[in-house]
């Protein structure tokens, strides 16, 4: 079921009374999983060549940002989605984008505010905000702090002003390194989000890039391959990468490297300090539950009788209009049964640890019958090591887990 966009006077559409989803259906889930939120701020100086998230150039830079007008939109959105959460805890808020260090420490203040008094919060909530190092000035991680903060993830991407100008970032190597320095004083944890396979990146730059990131002791980094995604600049106009040969080669280093430096890597992209995972993304590998709110956002919501995704408005005018008159949804349509061992094996055979068992029969609501054939295969095929109550890739899993996620791919 997907509820289309209606005419532009009610760009979207209302969520359903919470009855609609209770209703019988083909589900039957015992427990309902961990409830997260993403709050997305669709922001930014300028669009990256290689990014295909809802992102938009910010109209007049960032003092031009309708903070009031947007904050607004996001609580209105919140409130409509209430009755689908009630009672809930909420235990990671992820404030994603776009770049949401644009927004002031005030208006993030208000946010955090706005929200506390709307759900409630595990005594622990992890609250990570994004922030890109040519988008802060002097003590502004400080005031995200007061604000209710507690985790900082920074867009470094490269150390190398070469690369970061090829890849169209804002932030020069000082910058980068300022902005590292001050997470650092301002926050217990943080995140470096890192990228390899750069055009024209040699092996011993992207070396010295991880020795440089190692040096300023992280307590998490997130690594990403750089990847041509459809619909941007680098799609139309493609850049010279290295080949996937010394691709390869850059990531063993990468592991190597992260782990003298007492880095684990825990999920495919992640690497992280004993106490330092990411609650919030560890969520979503783990099939959790997620309420998604803002310009584009994402939800994932589970029920006794289904499980439902929602997409909100992608346009961030179209969606304050909307958001603001209680119409904010886009689609609204329940996942398919047939569609879940994939939903959930996509997720967690990301993780170091697998899986239990036990897990996938209560966040699916579906028998362990319905991904036996594929733990066999991925099982003959050496991708996983299982006992009677736990999943796990093993080491060739990981390097093929393309091939070992496409096992459990519904007829």
């Amino acid at each position: 079921m997907s509820i289309p966009i209606t005419p532009a006077a009610q760009p979207g559409a209302a969520p359903h009374d919470v009855q609609h989803y209770m209703r019988p259906g083909l589900l039957q889930l015992t427990s309902l999983p961990p409830l997260s939120l993403y709050v997305h701020l669709p922001w930014c100086l300028r669009k990256c060549p290689y990014c295909d998230f809802n992102s938009h150039q910010a109209p007049g830079g960032s003092e031009a940002l309708p903070e009031a007008r947007y904050t607004a939109a996001l609580v209105a959105d919140l409130e409509a989605a209430l009755p689908l959460v009630w009672g809930r805890t909420v235990h990671s808020i992820f404030i994603g984008g776009g770049t949401p260090s644009l927004f002031s420490p005030e208006a993030m203040d208000r946010l955090l505010g706005d929200i506390r008094a709307r759900l409630p919060l595990d005594a622990g909530c992890e609250v990570t905000l994004e922030a890109n190092p040519g988008t802060f000035e002097k003590e502004r991680f400080r005031a995200y702090r007061g604000a209710g903060v507690t985790r900082l993830s920074i867009g470094v991407q490269s150390f190398n002003d070469r690369h970061l100008q090829a890849l169209g970032r804002v932030h020069d190597r000082a910058q980068a390194l300022a902005a590292v320095e001050e997470a650092a004083q301002a926050f217990e944890t943080f995140n470096l989000d890192i990228m390899y396979a750069l055009p024209g990146q040699t092996p011993a730059e992207q070396e010295q890039d991880m020795r440089q990131a190692l040096a300023l002791a992280p307590p998490h980094i997130s690594i990403y391959h750089l990847t041509i995604e459809p619909n941007t600049y680098f799609a139309k106009y493609p850049p010279r990468l290295p080949e996937d040969d010394q691709a390869y080669a850059m990531l063993d280093r990468i592991t190597e490297l992260t782990a003298a430096a007492g880095l684990s890597r825990y999920e495919v992209s992640a690497y992280a300090r004993e106490g330092h995972q990411c609650q919030h993304n560890r969520n979503y590998w783990q099939f959790g539950d997620y309420l998604g709110i803002g310009a584009g956002a994402h939800s994932k919501l589970s029920f006794a009788h289904r499980i439902v995704r929602q997409v909100r408005l992608r346009d961030p005018q179209l969606y304050m209009t909307g958001a603001l008159a209680g119409r904010a949804i886009a689609q609204d349509e329940d996942v398919r049964r047939a569609d879940l061992p994939f939903e959930f094996m996509l997720n967690a055979l990301r993780l170091r640890e697998g899986f239990a068992l036990q897990d996938f029969t209560e966040r699916t609501g579906q028998p362990l019958t319905a991904i036996a054939q594929g733990l066999q295969q991925a099982e003959a095929r050496g991708l996983i090591a299982r006992d009677m109550g736990h999943v796990r890739p093993t080491e060739r899993g990981f390097d093929f887990l393309s091939d070992l996620q496409a096992l459990f791919l519904g007829d």
